[in-house]
């Protein structure tokens, strides 16, 4: 299991973002406790004006749970999973808030710890959070036979394209895939030697090598966006510069996007608009598939939810009856069919509670099952359209001598390729 912390203050922004179901599919509240308030969103705002009373700025602990998109986790695996967290940093017994996040077909838990102890009114301390966490992750993937990723086998094979907030939001931008878009600058490093061939290289991908203001080497997207080379490749500034030499030689970045503006003819400039809005047709239908799957979904959650919820209050009346009143009560108590009866009420609230989680994890793992299928229908027309999109970049670097032609040939190629799921439906919005 991944687990990902941080300290952090902004307790209303943090709330809100717990509860986005415009980004989660659902979203389930599964636990706030040390709280005066049952609000995702007060309860945070609680722990912020206790640590008013401190000089804080930090009070809250953030941490997110992530097991392999394939497994089917338990709730008592994540509890199991915080409780140790809580042990590891010195947490236990502080209030805390846990909400469940699906989407894409992945199941995922987000907990939030207040970090301000009540009775000395101090912040907790959490030194080496992220070591604690990171040997943490790696006992629970072998604890439940997961397949382990490279990275906590050895953290020197950690997955290079792991990528920050930040550079989410900067290939969102773009409407790219950050993962993609950061493979493809490493790829570009793995085969280059020379500032040339790696410039070259960037080039078939629709990548500018650039001298950047401040950071020494950078891409230029077509789009204008700029990215680091030595953050994308998880390089040190050195190593760059010892590979590539002086970046004073390279155009700045300005005189790149005049450049990309000259390149990118409006001929080009159609084919990209032509495949996005390919992508964008192909995705409807699936887009549409994909709303009414998740709209269905909730529907059924909420209507078992609320058959629950009435069923456990019949019961709750049925069990409530056998507790006779007046003589008779007094009598029962006499004899101990009362405490017999107290048994049994709380052996059958049990019973009832079990089944009622049987019923909810069968659902949810049905709606996750299929939600997954879905899914690799969305994957596998993203690969296609980005095969489209890097076909075009690489006919760019040629398009003055081969002329436009080529590239025509080029699109109509890979937009007419199929893939193994083509036949099954389109793609979701990339």
């Amino acid at each position: 299991m991944i687990l990902v912390a941080s300290q952090r203050g902004g307790a209303k922004q943090l709330g809100l973002h717990l509860l986005r179901a415009d980004e989660n599919e659902h979203v389930e509240v599964h636990e706030i406790s040390g709280f005066v308030s049952g609000d995702v969103v007060e309860a945070l705002k609680e722990a912020q004006a206790v640590a008013k009373g401190t000089r804080c700025k930090q009070y809250l602990f953030s941490v997110s749970l992530n097991p392999p998109e394939t497994e089917r986790v338990d709730v008592e695996a994540f509890e199991g999973a915080l409780s140790r967290i809580e042990e590891a940093n010195g947490l236990t017994g502080q209030p805390r808030v846990i909400v469940f996040h699906e989407k894409e077909g992945r199941r995922h838990c987000h907990a939030v710890w207040s970090r301000i102890d009540a009775q000395t009114m101090t912040a907790k301390p959490l030194p080496y959070f992220k070591n604690k966490l990171r040997d943490l992750g790696r006992e629970l993937y072998l604890e439940h036979g997961w397949k382990m990723p490279r990275g906590f086998m050895n953290s020197r094979q950690a997955d290079p394209r792991n990528f920050s907030l930040a550079e989410w939001q900067q290939a969102k931008r773009m409407g790219r895939n950050a993962r993609d878009l950061k493979e493809a600058i490493q790829d570009c490093w793995a085969v280059s030697d020379t500032q040339g061939s790696f410039a070259a290289a960037l080039r078939e991908r629709g990548l500018y090598l650039a001298r950047g203001d401040r950071r020494g080497f950078v891409a230029v997207t077509p789009e204008g966006e700029v990215l680091a080379i030595a953050r994308a490749t998880g390089q040190r500034a050195k190593a760059v510069a010892e590979r590539l030499g002086d970046p004073q030689k390279l155009p700045s970045v300005e005189d790149t996007k005049r450049q990309i503006a000259r390149d990118l003819t409006p001929v080009v400039h159609g084919y990209f608009e032509e495949a996005k809005t390919q992508a964008h047709r192909e995705a409807r239908p699936l887009n549409a598939a994909r709303r009414k799957l998740v709209e269905r979904h909730r529907a059924a959650r909420h209507d078992l939810k609320t058959r629950q919820m009435e069923r456990g209050k019949l019961e709750a009346q049925e069990r409530a009856a056998r507790l006779r009143r007046g003589i008779l009560g007094l009598w029962d108590r006499l004899i101990g069919r009362h405490t017999q009866t107290l048994e049994r009420n709380a052996q059958e609230a049990e019973a009832a509670k079990r089944r009622d989680h049987a019923e909810r994890k069968q659902v949810m793992e049905s709606q996750l099952s299929e939600r997954q299928r879905l899914q690799m229908k969305i994957r596998a027309m993203r690969e296609k359209h980005r095969e489209l999109e890097n076909a075009i970049h690489r006919e760019v670097c040629d398009l003055e001598k081969r002329g436009a032609e080529p590239l025509r040939e080029t699109f109509n190629r890979h937009s007419a390729k199929p893939t193994r799921h083509h036949a099954q439906g389109p793609t979701f919005e990339p």
